[in-house]
């Protein structure tokens, strides 16, 4: 029986460091290859062999011009910016191109417009595609539930100095994850500062702090306070490496999809929960 044929993935950000750490998972992948890579306007990329920083070029060339470097590809991974995004899934939504999106930083009315192009196309997004992640926050789900009164939740996040959104995507799904097993909503209930004289806490308020420096890949921890005792879940990351396998297995999962928007918990068979809900 001959072998299935290879999903060819287009990658956003392509000269970027996520970019290159796609790339190479891409090309060590047995059943992916790369078919596109995209970078923005005047990037010193353009025109350059994708592949050519890891001394294997692939003759796949970087470009700006979507439609070229969308064309013959099964999926689109993106780790850009929210204005850059969207447009390339516009794109993706006129020639019929799945998306991975691991885009942070979205505006309620950026992810209506994600959801309308699912409608069409079949779309997995998450603000992070770390299966350590995506167990952790079922595990924030049982605490939540459990420790719903008598604890205060804070959320503490660390990130590289390059990061530009604050507090992190992941650090917000944490918070939506927990207001969902505690009947909360975290628009009303989340806390992002303090400063000066800010009286006693609120006991049905989850609060967030945000660390940027260095190289920082990504730590979270979400701390339950209670009297006598305290509980901390964390997760930390030492590289990008998980993000990008994380990746190429929403890929493989979106082979089997249609249309629809799909999160990490659908990819791994963590779905049908009330934490699979807080989308």
């Amino acid at each position: 029986m001959a072998s299935e044929r290879k999903r060819k993935v287009c990658i956003a950000g392509a000269s970027g460091r996520m970019g290159h750490m796609l790339i190479e998972a891409v090309r060590a992948s047995g059943d992916c290859e790369l078919g596109g890579a995209l970078d923005i306007t005047g990037s010193p990329a353009i025109g350059q062999d994708a592949s050519a920083f890891s001394g294997h070029p692939c003759g796949i060339t970087v470009t700006d011009d979507l439609a070229t470097g969308l064309a013959g590809c099964d999926v689109l991974i993106d780790f850009t910016r929210p204005d850059g995004t969207l447009a390339h899934l516009a794109a993706c939504r006129s020639l019929g191109v799945q998306a991975v999106i691991g885009t942070t930083g979205f505006s309620d009315a950026q992810k209506d417009t994600i959801a309308a192009c699912a409608r069409d196309i079949a779309i997995m997004m998450a603000p992070n595609m770390s299966v350590g992640v995506n167990v952790t926050l079922k595990l924030l789900e049982l605490a939540g539930r459990a420790m719903a009164t008598g604890y205060d939740i804070e959320i503490i996040e660390a990130h590289h100095r390059h990061k530009v959104d604050a507090p992190s995507g992941t650090a917000l799904k944490m918070g939506e994850v927990i207001a969902q097993a505690t009947g909360r909503n975290l628009k009303e209930c989340a806390v992002y500062a303090r400063e000066g004289v800010t009286g006693e806490r609120d006991p049905s308020s989850i609060g967030f702090a945000t660390i940027r420096g260095g190289d920082i890949v990504g730590d979270h921890t979400v701390l339950f306070a209670g009297t006598g005792e305290r509980i901390e879940i964390s997760h930390k990351s030492s590289s990008r490496e998980t993000y990008a396998q994380g990746s190429l297995r929403a890929v493989r999962f979106l082979a089997g999809q249609q249309r629809g928007l799909f999160d990490m918990f659908d990819v791994l068979g963590l779905a049908g929960t009330d934490a699979a809900a807080a989308r």
